[in-house]
């Protein structure tokens, strides 16, 4: 505490806009005299969160500098990393809370450091993704380099690791799951991430993962093999062992592919996959790649859905290994169905040779491939009933499947979007369910129309609706279906009627980038 009063401390929050005159009144009025202890002021400060712990440390220190940064109020320190250190902080016009990357001070003055940094953040505000934590604004304004992001609210993955000792499979796949959903995201933006670890991986307190950090890593393409054992950021390191182990070009994509593997090894097993060590030489090893111990050795009785998806994912062959995170996405969604029939495979048989049992088959990955394609790219079907719960069902079920489902429950409505447009869907299905004869007088009507009579049309009669199929005006491809019925009998029948729709994604569901993004 030293040599200052109550008053000087109040004084010096008075003059660095961390507190107002009438919250200091408030407060010397609480304490019913200036003549305190200067510690009986600073807790009354702290417990009425006019001021954090971490600014009353930095009064006591005599700091001048730090607490905000524009708009922003720093509220204290969330974490520390090679290049930047991450602050919760409050714009004190909105009173949103955020999270200020700021620049270190040490690079504040390299150039290349702070426009390695700017490029960073401006790559980053344009990914808007659920996985993926936005920023808001990118500032570089003197010496001052900072990023505005969201906050999250909970751990990165590597205390949550640490707190938790291993994640079980099923959770481990659904957090995975997530990463990958946002990897997938970006890599169809042409943008790879490069810096793929435990603490750039957020969960929220609602359990959603997030990617933080795209393209923070130090080496690029201009620094020479020889000089990466002097690069500051380890996990460059890293990306260069395993690309120089592997034989393949600096910033090859499927390296995230690699480490999103170590990730989920990580987590399943509770240790890391690769030899930790700060020595960057052995970090650049081709054995600290080579020597990586099996997961079922690591972990034995772990499902083989899931151990066969890390396998592949890790895969030191890089033509065996998934190739674009929309295949790790697949397999990781099939394997989560089977740990939740239970049909995930029994670990305790598992051999080095038998990881293949556990990898999905062709005709599943087609059926997941199905639902990463974009809606711009689905084949679009308008199903026509008004009851809700059928409505959910064939959404569901059709979404699943790969088309762009569009839903009402008046006919006349339906007949009247196609003739302002005779392109809004593919594909019609009239269901006789709950609206009866209207359905069927729409689809009659929908055949008849020129605009509309050579689209396909499907006319779902319900079981004491049978009849009505003689007054149903019918064609090659306008038929009529009987319930009940099951979902794949309306799909093979959709996949007919629509030959080259949206069964014809190939197994990635994701174009390659022409040129991945230069994030490193």
């Amino acid at each position: 505490m030293g040599e200052l009063s109550a008053e000087q401390i109040a004084q010096r929050a008075y003059d660095l806009n961390l507190i107002d005159n009438r919250q200091m009144q408030a407060v010397w009025g609480e304490l019913g005299t200036h003549e305190v202890p200067a510690d009986d002021l600073l807790q009354l400060l702290v417990r009425r969160e006019l001021l954090t712990n971490y600014q009353v440390e930095r009064l006591v220190k005599g700091e001048r500098s730090g607490y905000f940064y524009g708009s922003y109020k720093v509220l204290y320190r969330v974490a520390t990393g090679s290049f930047a250190r991450v602050y919760r902080s409050v714009d004190v016009n909105t009173n949103k809370i955020v999270a200020l990357k700021v620049l270190r001070r040490r690079y504040c003055d390299d150039s290349a450091m702070t426009e390695q940094f700017y490029r960073e953040g401006q790559m980053g505000r344009t990914l808007r993704h659920p996985n993926i934590v936005p920023i808001y604004d990118v500032v570089s304004c003197g010496a001052e380099h900072y990023l505005v992001m969201e906050f999250v609210e909970g751990h990165n993955l590597r205390d949550f690791v640490r707190i938790r000792k291993k994640i079980a499979p099923d959770e481990s796949v659904k957090l995975m799951i997530d990463i990958a959903n946002g990897m997938h995201y970006a890599f169809e933006r042409g943008v790879t991430h490069r810096d793929l670890k435990l603490t750039n991986i957020l969960v929220s307190s609602r359990g959603q993962a997030k990617l933080v950090d795209f393209g923070l890593a130090a080496a690029d393409d201009r620094i020479k093999d020889g000089a990466l054992a002097d690069q500051e950021n380890p996990r460059t390191i890293d990306y260069a062992g395993l690309e120089r182990a592997t034989g393949v070009r600096k910033d090859d994509q499927r390296s995230d592919i690699y480490f999103l593997g170590c990730i989920l090894y990580h987590m399943l097993t509770g240790k890391a996959a690769l030899q930790e060590t700060k020595d960057r030489i052995q970090r650049l090893s081709r054995s600290r790649y080579t020597d990586v111990e099996p997961i079922y050795r690591a972990e034995p009785g772990l499902p083989v859905a899931v151990t066969a998806v890390v396998n592949k994912a890790m895969e030191l062959d890089v033509s065996a290994r998934y190739q674009t995170p929309a295949e790790l996405l697949i397999d990781l969604k099939i394997a989560s169905d089977k740990l939740a029939s239970g049909d995930g495979g029994n670990g305790e048989a598992e051999s080095e040779n038998s990881e293949q049992r556990g990898l999905s088959s062709e005709a599943e990955r087609q059926r997941w491939a199905k639902t990463l394609i974009p809606d711009s790219q689905r084949r679009a079907v308008m199903f026509v009933e008004s009851d809700t719960r059928m409505q959910d069902i064939f959404r569901d079920g059709l979404k699943r499947s790969g088309y762009r489902v569009l839903l009402t429950s008046d006919p006349q409505r339906a007949l009247d979007r196609f003739s302002a447009d005779a392109s809004a869907a593919d594909c019609v299905v009239f269901s006789t369910g709950s609206l009866g004869s209207n359905a069927l007088r729409a689809f009659n009507r929908f055949g008849e129309s020129e605009r509309t009579r050579e689209i396909p049309s499907i006319l779902l009669l319900g079981e004491k609706q049978r009849s009505w199929k003689s007054k149903a005006k019918l064609d090659d491809h306008r038929v009529a279906l009987a319930m009940p019925i099951k979902l794949r009998q309306l799909r093979s029948l959709m996949e007919t009627l629509l030959p080259q729709g949206a069964d014809s994604a190939p197994a990635s569901a994701a174009p390659q980038p022409s040129s991945p993004s230069g994030t490193g």
